[in-house]
């Protein structure tokens, strides 16, 4: 999984019910403080659902009045054991740096 893919996986997360593809754009966008391409959310959002680690379906919006039905995502079990994975691989991977970026290697 590259990092994009697992910055929209932790925003389905993050948003839960609320996780389309209009709302993960702006929640990446606020979390990263960099602007994202609908059309990279949508290619991301398809490769992890083909890889099983988010499913969809199509619902109405929560909000009134109601408009076109959406795809809503949710992280499925495989999803929730990747992001653990790769948060541990990362922890690993930072272990012992902190002295060195305070010096300005």
């Amino acid at each position: 999984m590259g990092e994009f893919e697992q910055q929209v996986l932790l925003a389905v997360l993050r948003l839960g019910d609320d996780a389309y593809s209009a709302s993960i754009v702006l929640e990446l966008e606020e979390r990263t403080g960099r602007e994202v391409a609908p059309a990279a959310v949508y290619i991301a959002l398809r490769r992890l659902e083909d890889n099983g680690v988010t499913t969809s379906a199509m619902r109405p919006p929560k909000q009134e009045p109601a408009g076109r039905p959406r795809r809503y995502f949710r992280v499925e079990p495989a999803g929730v054991e990747l992001l653990r994975e790769s948060r541990r691989q990362l922890v690993r991977l930072w272990d012992g740096l902190d002295a060195l970026l305070e010096e300005g290697v």
